[in-house]
């Protein structure tokens, strides 16, 4: 196969190469970062010491209750039926009636676990033998009530869309350590509720996105090369193209929109092998598999995106996020919660004791948290509604300390009260355990640096959840 000789000749004999070299999320970029960086991936340096070197964001989606999980709340048993004391009645607006509604006490029983007696929920058990290793954070909070904006804020720090997710500023200010794989990769066990708002790069570039990955059959739609072009005609192509960009680059060097695309291009003929094995599990042990629970259900899914995780930090991957749906318990929260529990119980339990194993605990942050908990009165047949007011995450790995608890929430589990926890607070914490300054990591947008934490956020939390 001859080079061509111009963009027109290419463009009218070369159409079966776009297929393969497309990614769409990778190659839709027309823009890459500020500054200099010949890749706009390049791993750039820390504002100081990290802790943590990738992150994997355990997300719950639908919201699971804090009451069923982490946050005991005794006293809900004794007022079970009763309306609420009238100290908290003031939180009537129109989200929640508080003025007429029960209380429903906890569905699940907790116990203390560990040297730290960490107390966590009976649909945790293996989880529970963590525990440890675990910072339970009881004083999560935020305004929003709605999944929707409730789940754009805790990934983008903010209810607006178009902003940037955590693992898109992670990215943006770190790059990639990964020269075969995306820096930013979303899985799911069942769909993007708010599409790719959970994973977009906002008004940062576009290289900076996540990339929805698939567990299982073809990881990344538009991977596979064209059945009728070979690999050295691909090369052939893709050398070809990078020419011409490097040409008109070289032309314009106050427009660096094609570095980008460049390193795009040749992430994409890369990752032709690379994603592939990734998802291939055929080289784990029979007892890496029973880990992770990926041969039964109800944990087969998520196990094995747990798995696909580890193997994914393994091999530099800087953002990780996992997304396990059905957590939106309306109706029965206790049916509800025992199957959520059975799905990720074992392997995330898993994961911690598999990153330990493999020298990678200390290096990755894992995140588990939701879009806000639940109410502590009764909906429906004993369902609870949503609750952003007080819920409960927890962190591990990354320099945590484990074992402890931070913040609380009153009797009732309505609200925090103690050492309160705001999103923003969140990621500034997690992008502090990166080595990164939350409110250093800015970019000019509409005529103003914004930030993952806008304009709130602390890295406080930091100092009482890293190991001294």
């Amino acid at each position: 196969m001859k080079p061509f000789q111009s963009r027109r000749e290419f463009l009218q004999n070369s159409g079966l190469g776009f297929g393969a070299l497309a990614l769409g999320d990778l190659l839709s970029t027309d823009t890459c970062g500020q500054g200099t960086f010949a890749n706009p991936l390049s791993v750039r340096p820390t504002h100081f010491p990290a802790k943590a070197k990738s992150i994997i964001f355990l997300f719950m989606q639908g919201g699971p209750s804090q009451l069923e999980t982490f946050d005991p709340k005794p006293v809900l048993t004794k007022f079970e039926g009763q309306l609420l004391p009238e100290s908290l009645q003031e939180f009537d607006l129109a989200q929640i009636n508080t003025a007429d509604s029960q209380v429903m006490g906890p569905q699940f029983s907790f116990r203390k676990y560990g040297q730290s007696g960490l107390e966590i929920s009976s649909i945790f058990p293996r989880l529970a033998e963590q525990a440890d290793k675990l910072a339970i954070v009881r004083s999560m909070h935020h305004e929003l009530f709605i999944h929707g904006s409730a789940m754009i804020m805790m990934h983008s720090g903010t209810r607006l869309l178009g902003h940037p997710t955590a693992g898109a500023w992670a990215v943006y200010g770190l790059g990639s350590e990964s020269d075969n794989l995306p820096a930013y990769i979303a899985m799911t066990d069942d769909i993007f509720r708010n599409g790719a708002s959970m994973y977009t790069s906002g008004f940062l570039p576009a290289v900076f996105q996540g990339t929805p990955m698939r567990s299982s059959g073809t990881p990344v739609q538009n991977l596979v090369r064209h059945q009728n072009i070979s690999a050295p005609e691909q090369r052939l192509l893709l050398d070809q193209i990078n020419r011409w960009n490097q040409q008109h680059r070289q032309e314009r060097p106050a427009d660096s929109r094609l570095d980008a695309r460049i390193a795009n291009y040749e992430l994409a003929f890369r990752m032709q092998s690379a994603a592939p094995e990734l998802i291939d599990l055929s080289g784990e042990s029979q007892a890496t598999r029973e880990l992770y629970g990926v041969d039964k259900e109800p944990s087969a899914r998520y196990g094995k995106m747990c798995l696909m995780a580890r193997r994914m930090v393994e091999r530099g991957v800087r953002y990780v996020q996992l997304i396990c749906s059905g957590w939106d318990a309306h109706g029965d929260c206790k049916s509800n919660h025992e199957v959520q529990g059975q799905k990720v119980d074992g392997p995330i339990a898993g994961l911690i004791s598999d990153l330990e194993q493999r020298g990678l605990l200390e290096s990755t942050l894992l995140v588990w948290v939701g879009e806000f908990g639940r109410t502590p009165i009764r909906q429906g047949t004993n369902g609870r509604d949503h609750h952003p007011y007080g819920f409960s995450a927890w962190l591990a790995g990354g320099g945590i300390a484990g074992g402890k608890t931070i913040g609380t929430t009153d009797d009732f589990g309505f609200a925090a009260i103690e050492d309160k926890v705001h999103v923003n607070d969140l990621h500034a914490t997690m992008l502090g355990l990166m080595g990164l300054d939350h409110e250093k990591l800015t970019y000019l947008f509409e005529g103003r640096n914004h930030r993952l934490t806008d304009v709130g956020g602390h890295n406080n939390l930091a100092a009482r959840l890293v190991r001294a």
